[in-house]
């Protein structure tokens, strides 16, 4: 039987792997460089990061921060549907002309360009806060061994992205003509603009 150190990683990772497994405005964008072969490591990095910072600061107990400043999760609701229009509406368009091929798709971005990106994608989603902070904060809570949680869960989050950034190579074959790459702009557009559409009516 595992000891409550690893029964507490174990709920972290389980937990932490749950929540980002859906197909999202993130981990489309990392399928995306994954399947084009660019930036991929830069860019894995920075979600994993990303995702171990807020983990540290949800189990660390600053999940309550949002309740003192009312306004904070009205602010990356709107900016965040904003952004999130923006890139869809990008996607949509990129669809409607037809695609492109994967040496296209692979040049188009520089590193400075995709990481500014990614972060946005990451820190102007409150969905983001909502599973990170508050959530595994609030579960972590009813561990003895918080740290154990939020080592599972920061775990689960950098095994999750590099499945995803450099396991996406296995799908190049069938992105290889560009009505695949129309067919995943147009996912991807609806996607964003899908979720920026919940922002908005929440």
């Amino acid at each position: 039987m595992p000891g409550p150190d690893l029964t507490a990683a174990l709920a972290g990772f389980t937990l932490g792997l749950s929540l980002i497994l859906a197909i999202g405005a993130q981990n489309a964008f990392v399928l995306r460089q994954g399947l084009v072969r660019r930036h991929v490591l830069a860019v894995v990095l920075t979600c994993a990061a990303s995702d171990a910072a807020l983990i540290a600061a949800g189990v660390s107990g600053m999940g309550a921060l949002g309740a003192r400043l009312p306004w904070f999760a009205p602010a990356m609701r709107l900016g965040g549907a904003a952004f999130l229009l923006w890139y869809g509406a990008r996607a949509l368009h990129t669809a409607w002309r037809g695609g492109m091929t994967m040496e296209a798709g692979g040049a188009a971005q520089s590193l400075r360009a995709a990481l500014l990106t990614c972060l946005a994608l990451t820190w102007l989603n409150p969905h983001v806060y909502l599973d990170t902070v508050v959530l595994l904060g609030a579960v972590a809570a009813g561990y003895d061994n918080r740290l154990a949680f939020g080592i599972g869960a920061v775990t689960a989050s950098f095994v999750f992205f590099f499945a995803l950034g450099y396991g996406a190579r296995a799908l190049a074959p069938l992105f290889a003509a560009p009505a695949a790459w129309r067919a995943l702009d147009a996912v991807v557009g609806v996607t964003m603009w899908a979720i920026a559409a919940s922002l908005l009516l929440h």
